[in-house]
């Protein structure tokens, strides 16, 4: 039993109703307690964050109790390869049980780290801070206080509480932001805008951290390092509030799923705390969302994973006009999808290219679907859909057909490549046939489709 009795307790008037009673504690207290368990157990003094090097699971374990972190029965760290750590149960979890409990000490936050920068530094940290509003990049502030906090706290070897959590962390990823300059030249449209924008969000912290006067010059201008501290907070913080971002050592440790196994709150106290959203059988992996399922491409840039989980992806259609009235008509990534399995089509995809493609040398038909769309007048929207059917199946079949081209291009060059050089291509090339089976699908949906209606219009 991992939570005592007096750890917590369901109130049986709400099953769903979860009280966590944590013993009142500080960031100063919890330093206390996590470098006395850092020093008690054996560690390397330094932190190897290369990517071949292992990641230390065991002190990682212990730490988590030293510092108060409540576990449920059945909880258990998973993995097939020693690599890539998640999180099952060995035990049924009744939806609304506690999993997990971590208490607001020991949670990184942006605001938290901000103040503590600040006060250390001499104006270095202002200095960048303020570089990165000028170069437009202010949204990446947040994620620049936490990355330069992991940076300081890897300087801090083990005198810092967080060593046995940062020495448990990955060192190889796979997402945008490690890929090669030829990793790049094998991803489709989307992907690569996706990845470009990451990579531009490193590029912008790598060069104001030069500013900061807290980080030692040889380990602030050390790419490798910088990627790898700038990894752990992009793919390891929670979803949610992006001005204060958060790390929650043990709930980074939840992988991504469509359907999830475990939602998470903040206390009125700033603790975490992470219960079964529905009935979770023992033997099941324990799962929560990163964001919006059919999005896939942006887990696969942000985070270096694969979601095949997903029920749909974005339709990859990338040059329509972004305006309002298209983006009325549903053009976002998460609306104008491809499902998977059966190959269908999203309803935006229709509306949108009938609207932007279709209908562009029509102002007058194009208002009139436009109006119809806003008034709610299915009938109308309908008989303006069902006048050019032929001309709007025909483009989106035109699309699909270029893009199985492309992706065959894309995957050929990849063929024969250095996989000790390029390790994420054999990921990317998993992408690629992940989204070329779904391309395929729709494919054979509107091949016979276009076929019927060209046969109809002829024998009109």
């Amino acid at each position: 039993m991992r939570i005592s009795p007096t750890a917590f307790f369901v109130l049986l008037s709400s099953p769903m109703s979860v009280v966590f009673a944590f013993a009142p504690s500080s960031s100063s207290q919890f330093a206390s307690i996590a470098k006395s368990s850092s020093t008690s157990t054996s560690l390397d003094a330094m932190l190897d964050t290369r990517e071949q090097a292992s990641r230390n699971m065991q002190p990682f374990d212990g730490w988590l109790s030293q510092c108060g972190v409540q576990r449920c029965n059945g909880f258990q760290f998973t993995s097939t390869d020693g690599l890539d750590w998640s999180i099952m149960t060995t035990e049924n979890l009744p939806s609304g049980s506690p999993i997990i409990g971590v208490p607001e000490g020991m949670i990184l936050s942006s605001n938290k780290a901000k103040q503590e920068l600040e006060q250390m530094s001499r104006g270095g940290v202002q200095d960048a801070v303020k570089q990165l509003g000028m170069i437009g990049a202010a949204a990446s502030i947040p994620e620049f206080y936490l990355t330069t906090k992991i940076l300081l706290e890897y300087e801090r070897e083990q005198q810092s509480p967080y060593f046995p959590w940062l020495d448990s962390l990955p060192r190889l990823f796979y997402n945008a932001v490690s890929m090669t300059d030829f990793c790049y030249e094998c991803l489709p449209p989307l992907v690569f805008r996706l990845s470009r924008e990451e990579r531009t969000k490193f590029d912008n912290i790598f060069q104001v951290l030069k500013k900061v006067d807290i980080l030692s010059d040889r380990n602030k201008t050390d790419r490798e390092l910088v990627k790898w501290a700038f990894n752990v907070v992009h793919t390891r913080s929670m979803p949610g509030d992006k001005n204060d971002v958060k790390i929650v050592p043990l709930a980074d440790y939840f992988n991504h799923g469509t359907e999830t196994e475990i939602n998470f709150t903040f206390d009125a106290q700033g603790n975490c705390l992470g219960s079964a959203s529905r009935d979770v059988p023992a033997g099941s992996p324990v799962r929560m969302s990163y964001g919006c399922p059919t999005n896939p491409s942006f887990f696969f840039a942000t985070y270096g994973f694969l979601d095949k989980t997903s029920p749909a992806s974005f339709c990859k259609i990338m040059d329509i006009t972004k305006s309002a009235e298209t983006e009325n008509l549903g053009y976002d990534f998460s609306k104008m999808l491809f499902y998977k399995d059966t190959g269908a089509i999203s309803q935006e995809v229709w509306d949108v290219v009938l609207y932007d493609k279709v209908l562009r040398n029509k102002p007058d038909v194009r208002q009139q679907f436009y109006n119809a769309h806003l008034q709610g007048d299915g009938a109308t929207k309908q008989a303006i859909h069902n006048a050019f059917i032929m001309e709007t199946s025909s483009r989106l079949k035109d699309h699909v057909d270029k893009f199985l081209e492309q992706i065959d291009a894309l995957n050929n060059k990849g063929i024969g490549k250095d996989l000790n050089t390029h390790p994420r291509l054999p990921l990317i090339m998993e992408h690629n046939e992940f989204v070329r089976s779904t391309f395929e699908n729709v494919k054979a949906q509107l091949d016979p489709m276009v076929m019927n209606l060209a046969r109809e219009r002829q024998m009109a």
